[in-house]
């Protein structure tokens, strides 16, 4: 079994009179992440399903006397599926203020639902933590470097979720059945998402310019939708953490780009299941874009694991001189272009070099890759 990263991290958080949020996509392994971690605990725990109807009909109106009697003599709480409860919030706030020697543990696959229920409640209450598909670095620790090397052009197609890196026979059929059937479950179920149609034009349109920036208002007239609809549902796929963001980054350059936008998949595999694209990498074009796509959701993993604050943007100026990643730590800059071909000439654009002169630059080929997203 591939041993998460995370799991010291949220080991050390238990018992300190918080809860611990455990947010990230759907089909991540976030339930057996909370079960690896109480095995490690050995409390004893009583386990909810946010997704049975009874769980949510008897908590739709959470209060001491019942919470009481509902925990009895258990040290943990196990909400799995935490978003699906109505009032998940104030259960959880009653819990860590009146049970304190209760610790609640919460699994939510939906950022825009959980978030928007428990932050209020839960100010100053809460740890939270993103879980991920597996990231490069996990992958390394539980195989080697070379096996990582050789498994690129396979991680740059199927991607890296559980089921996909437990099971690669079958890794097509598992992102398809992802693709299909869960990555949108919870947009569905909640009706945020009133033309569901349109929603997966939207999200194959951008599955198909990965890389590249995106215009919300041609990207509107491309599926014959007006530009508040795109927001909305790039916005939804952003806080099911199907997608994110990175903005242009500006500063000292008068003719730097300001306002534009790209929009990465968190997993390359899900990219591909969306367009129907398992092609081998010697038959495809796209393999820059996905390798792109790849460094960039594998950095934004590792800084995740290892508690690094950090923005990450892109860069581009009107006269077309672009970076493909720019990293702000505090007053630090790191700008890096990522090449696939290894014979290809990449630098980074001397205007840029000249405005940010303390920047540290790096240009990653794939074999180079160990150095971004591994702990030296």
């Amino acid at each position: 079994m591939i041993v998460r990263k995370q799991l010291d991290y949220a080991l050390a958080r238990l018992f300190k009179g918080k809860a611990f949020i455990i947010l990230g996509p759907r089909q991540t392994g976030k339930t057996t992440f909370v079960e690896q971690l109480l095995a490690r605990i050995n409390k004893k725990t009583l386990y909810l399903n946010g997704d049975d109807t009874d769980i949510r009909e008897s908590l739709a109106k959470p209060n001491a006397t019942q919470i009481g009697q509902l925990l009895g003599d258990h040290e943990v709480l196990f909400i799995d599926e935490a978003q699906r409860l109505t009032e998940v919030g104030l259960l959880i706030k009653i819990i860590v203020d009146r049970f304190k020697n209760v610790q609640v543990i919460a699994t939510g696959s939906s950022a825009f639902e959980l978030s928007g229920k428990i932050n209020e409640s839960l100010t100053g209450r809460k740890y939270e933590m993103m879980l991920l598909p597996f990231s490069y670095s996990e992958l390394v620790k539980h195989s080697d470097f070379l096996t990582e090397e050789r498994l690129l052009e396979q991680r740059l197609i199927y991607g890296s979720y559980p089921e996909v890196i437990n099971d690669p026979t079958n890794a097509e059929e598992h992102l398809k059945l992802l693709a299909d059937s869960y990555l949108y479950k919870d947009l569905f179920a909640l009706e945020e998402v009133k033309k569901p149609l349109l929603f997966e034009k939207i999200v194959k349109a951008l599955a198909l310019q990965i890389g590249s920036e995106v215009n919300f208002s041609e990207l509107a007239q491309l599926v014959k939708a007006d530009q508040k609809t795109v927001d909305k549902y790039i916005g939804l796929l952003e806080k099911s953490f199907v997608v994110f963001t990175l903005p242009a980054f500006s500063g000292n350059v008068r003719n730097e780009i300001k306002k534009n936008k790209k929009i990465y998949f968190y997993d390359t595999g899900i990219v591909n299941a969306i367009t129907r694209n398992f092609n081998p990498i010697a038959n495809r074009n796209d393999v820059g874009a996905l390798f792109e796509n790849y460094m960039i959701a594998e950095r934004k993993k590792y800084l995740e694991q290892n508690q690094i604050e950090a923005e990450m943007f892109f860069w581009r100026t009107t006269q077309q001189q672009e970076i493909d990643y720019i990293e702000k730590q505090q007053n630090k800059l790191l700008a890096v272009e990522f090449k696939w071909n290894e014979r290809s000439k990449e630098k980074i654009p001397t205007t840029f070099t000249q405005a940010y002169p303390q920047t540290e630059t790096l240009i990653l080929s794939k074999s180079e890759r160990n150095t971004f997203l591994n702990d030296q």
